[in-house]
């Protein structure tokens, strides 16, 4: 009994944490829906160790913990790569802003040629 309060106190625990980060606007709302889907989990599975167990033995797993895993680093994998795909599309507007402001720059540089020669 006692690893099951300590798996729902820590999932429990952290949820409240990722919410303070989002109250004081450290995490952004996008990011931390995957953290409060993990905390919802630890804390369910807290309350209810057996719900692996009987998942496991639905989906014909021989040791049903290891489904745990299995689930924990395929959401880490979507995760990461979403991730991956944010930061592309990140590097992509910063490039064609630092393209914009380039040609910005090359304007205001020719303006200020043509202004002064014609001065």
């Amino acid at each position: 009994m006692t690893y099951q309060l300590t798996s729902a106190l820590l999932g429990f625990s952290l949820a409240l944490v990722i919410l303070w980060l989002i109250y004081k606007d450290h995490m952004h709302t996008r990011h931390a829906f995957w953290w409060l889907a993990i905390a919802v989990t630890v804390f369910v599975l807290g309350f209810f160790p057996h719900l692996v167990d009987w998942l496991g033995l639905r989906l014909g797993v021989a040791y049903p913990p290891v489904l745990a895993l299995v689930a924990a680093i395929g959401v880490l994998l979507v995760k990461i790569l979403i991730m991956d795909i944010e930061h592309s599309r990140q590097e992509r507007c910063l490039r064609r802003l630092i393209q914009r402001l380039a040609i910005l720059e090359a304007e205001v540089k020719q303006c200020r040629k043509v202004k002064t020669k014609g001065s």
